[in-house]
């Protein structure tokens, strides 16, 4: 191969591993929001069916123990807590990579794809402005 043909396979590969590593961080964020999804149902079912003093079961890998209800609870909502970390930093770090494959291909960067939501302190600024 000519040199030139080297430097398009090259792009070409570049191109591709970004693409694969896009298509791999939205899979993670698919399936750490479906874990999410499961752990919300989980405390809503502890939530409604059962009084605190019982014990419910809980899988850890291939076997399940009896724990009281609201520890349950509680390690449930740390799990929730964590997995909503990891999805939003994932997030993040998609946007960034999005962006360099964008770059990569020669296509602009995208608008508004970098745009955060605005925080319950600044919407109640911002409905304290409009009152007036």
């Amino acid at each position: 191969m000519d040199a030139g043909s080297q430097r398009v396979l090259q792009y070409l590969t570049e191109v591709e591993e970004a693409a694969e590593d896009v298509l791999t961080t939205k899979q993670q964020i698919v399936d750490l929001d479906m874990k999410r999804n499961r752990n919300r149902e989980a405390l809503s079912a502890l939530k409604h069916e059962m009084s605190d003093s019982e014990k419910v079961k809980v899988c850890f890998g291939d076997m399940f123990i009896k724990f009281p209800k609201s520890k349950t609870r509680e390690m449930i909502q740390k799990d929730q807590e964590q997995l909503d970390k990891e999805i939003n930093d994932l997030r993040r770090e998609l946007k960034t990579k999005v962006n360099c494959l964008n770059e990569m291909q020669g296509n602009p960067e995208l608008r508004g794809y970098s745009l955060s939501p605005l925080s319950a302190d600044e919407i109640k600024a911002i409905n304290s402005l409009l009152k007036r």
